[in-house]
């Protein structure tokens, strides 16, 4: 029930709605500062409000991050293990130590300094290249 109520906050506070509702919270309480003498309990008002609310978002938007960050990795993980040639020791990088990841890193920046030593695009990828690679995927 938690997860429904977070995801489903999640999507609202990200949306039009959420924002225009947070405006017109900050136009009224501007709006009515004359009324209360622009009072220490008036500004004490919006920022009690915005600390709160501030609080509660932190750990909403950080379970969206952390959500997303592993179904990210999920996918990343098929995409290794379902690649011929590719390294199945990059399943689960991110528990890697950073000597790992700066290891793995130099690796690739190797790679594509090799890779700028082409003189063309097309001599790493192709269009008949693309399209032997969607047939092999039919198949």
């Amino acid at each position: 029930m938690l997860e429904r109520f977070s995801t489903a906050v999640t999507r609202w506070t990200g949306g039009t709605s959420a924002f225009m509702v947070a405006l017109g919270v900050i136009v009224v309480w501007a709006v009515t500062g004359p009324l209360f003498a622009f009072s220490d309990t008036w500004q004490l008002v919006i920022n009690t409000g915005t600390t709160i609310v501030t609080f509660l978002m932190v750990f909403l938007i950080q379970r969206a991050q952390n959500k997303d960050n592993r179904a990210i990795h999920l996918k990343l993980n098929e995409l290794v293990a379902a690649v011929e040639g590719a390294s199945n020791r990059l399943i689960d990088a991110e528990d890697l130590t950073e000597d790992e990841l700066e290891l793995l890193h130099r690796f690739y920046t190797e790679l594509v300094t090799l890779s700028k030593k082409d003189r063309h695009l097309s001599e790493s990828h192709s269009v008949e290249e693309a399209r032997s690679r969607h047939s092999d995927k039919l198949a």
